[in-house]
């Protein structure tokens, strides 16, 4: 069993930045996937950032150019710098993982920290 602990968000002014972290409480190093999604009122959950196949990271369309996701195993934290943030970023930002044991996967996910950017 991993647990998934968000922090880092908060109200921003548009245009300003946001770091998310995401601290696990077991080791992250070998876990397939590795990422950040969000949902916004009324709106599916989306994928956001993550690292997968190969440890390369995925964007959305959506905060290309304007999010990087990094990861620091010895601290088994993942984290998201946000920059340029818009009124449209305004959601719950979720931390996802997955780890595989056999032939079994299993997702964990935090409970999420809110995001909200507004004037």
């Amino acid at each position: 069993q991993v647990q998934l602990v968000e922090s880092g968000g908060g109200l921003v002014q548009p245009g300003g930045s946001l770091r998310l972290s995401c601290a696990a409480s077991g080791s992250i190093f070998s876990m397939p996937l590795l990422g950040w999604y969000r949902q916004a009122p009324g709106q599916q959950r989306e994928l956001v950032a993550a690292f997968g196949s190969g440890d390369r990271a995925n964007y959305a369309d959506s905060v290309k150019g304007r999010c990087t996701i990094s990861r620091d195993n010895a601290k088994n934290t993942v984290y998201l710098q946000m920059n340029s943030l818009k009124p449209e970023d305004t959601a719950v930002y979720y931390c996802h993982a997955v780890a595989i044991a056999g032939s079994t996967r299993y997702d964990y996910w935090g409970q999420g920290t809110q995001v909200t950017v507004s004037s």
